[in-house]
């Protein structure tokens, strides 16, 4: 699949997997990169054979440090605003909304734009080594690529408010204490770890993965009285499916269900 200079994709089964590729700069984020990172997505996310996809960035030291600091000391506001922002907030929400469930595969450092990255996927397993950590604050700046805003919504308020303003490091253990990540495994065992998930959740129906990321995320942004009603319309039109009608089946006749995608 795609090979290009800081984004790699490749595919095993119905898992993508997409590689952020600079690690000689700790795969930071900057505006090519980015847009290498959206043609991956886009891509997976056209291929009907890939159910879900896996995100991880190369070399054993980072999953991503972070952006550019060079780059950013050299933008204004407005420029950066229409510029770097722009794009570094329509990439994460690609990822966030994409139908086909993710999984991050955290090698290393996620820190800054790491962590941000992190905030916008789904399930989230890091090795036991990994860091993580919003510290803009420290160079007097504040998490601008969503991380305010979704590290209010995944773990206690007073926990997020005190992240950001501190800009304190945490480990793995620490987040996976908090909820902001799965779990933690030995270094050695993130990827297999990683692609045994993932590869649990493919077998799912792809369909009913893409009803259920819909009905989930548009009820995170709705009051429970109308994210009930939308769970009741999209069971309904769940049941209007073939591979619903093929898991009761299977069940009842007691055999692995053969999901087809309709």
């Amino acid at each position: 699949m795609t090979d290009n200079t800081a984004i790699l994709t490749t595919r095993d089964g119905a898992v993508g997997t997409i590689t952020i590729n600079r690690p000689d700069t700790l795969n930071a984020l900057n505006i090519p990169t980015l847009l290498e990172l959206e043609r991956a997505l886009t891509e997976l996310e056209a291929d009907d054979g890939v159910h879900v996809i896996v995100v991880t960035g190369a070399g054993e030291r980072a999953f991503v440090a972070g952006g550019d600091i060079a780059d950013l000391d050299s933008r204004q506001g407005l420029a950066h605003y229409l510029d770097f922002a722009e794009v570094i907030h329509r990439v994460f929400r690609r990822f966030e909304t994409c139908d086909k469930p993710t999984v991050a595969a955290v090698n290393g450092w996620a820190l800054g734009g790491g962590t941000e990255l992190l905030l916008s996927l789904d399930v989230r397993i890091a090795a036991e080594t990994a860091k993580f950590g919003l510290p803009e604050i420290n160079l007097g700046l504040f998490p601008g690529a969503g991380g305010t805003q979704r590290i209010l919504r995944q773990i206690p308020s007073c926990r997020a408010r005190e992240l950001v303003f501190t800009g304190d490091q945490f480990t793995a253990a620490e987040a996976v204490a908090w909820g902001l990540i799965n779990r933690a495994v030995p270094k050695a065992d993130l990827m297999a770890e990683a692609m045994a998930t993932a590869t649990k959740i493919a077998a799912k129906s792809p369909l009913i993965l893409k009803m259920i990321k819909r009905t989930l995320r548009h009820g995170a942004e709705m009051p429970l009285g109308a994210a009930l009603a939308y769970e009741q319309a999209m069971i309904g039109l769940v049941l209007d499916t073939e591979d619903s009608h093929e898991g009761c089946r299977a069940f009842l006749e007691k055999r692995k269900a053969a999901f087809t995608g309709r």
